[in-house]
């Protein structure tokens, strides 16, 4: 079993644009949407993968993922997967850590989130001038919710 450790954040400006990586177009469907556990179809270019994770702390999930053929994942997403979401994933390296930056579009759109991976939930991380509000407590900002309850929906008052 695999963990993912992850924190993310609200941005604070475009500062970050000057140093991050051309952008990927990720696809996401999700056929389970709940607290405990997700599954989601990704496609990214011509590759697709299948991924399982599981609650463990609002930092820590188990993951499994699993390359699969894109013609699978296309019909999943058709099919099976009622909730979707579309964003860029930008790379931004800064002192030796790798953020990524994920610009949502369509109904998610101006929302703009970086994720942080560590080795363990209480590892150091350096806070670049860009980075704003820790937001990884916030169920409603993970990819599962955003595709059943888009951001534009929400009551930002």
């Amino acid at each position: 079993m695999s963990v993912e450790i992850e924190r993310r954040f609200l941005l604070q400006n475009d500062a970050w644009r000057a140093a991050a990586s051309a952008p990927k177009t990720l696809r996401q469907g999700y056929l389970s949407v709940e607290k405990e556990r997700t599954i989601r179809v990704r496609i990214v270019g011509d590759k697709a993968w299948l991924t399982l994770k599981g609650y463990i702390s609002d930092v820590s999930r188990s993951e499994f993922e699993y390359e699969i053929p894109l013609a699978d994942a296309e019909t999943m997403m058709a099919t099976m997967c009622p909730f979707k979401m579309e964003k860029y994933r930008y790379l931004v390296d800064y002192q030796g850590f790798r953020f990524e930056i994920d610009e949502y579009f369509g109904d998610n759109a101006p929302l703009v989130v970086a994720e942080l991976e560590l080795p363990s939930e209480d590892t150091p991380f350096p806070r670049p001038d860009w980075l704003g509000e820790e937001i990884t407590s916030e169920g409603r900002f993970t990819n599962a919710y955003l595709s059943k309850h888009p951001y534009s929906t929400w009551d930002k008052a």
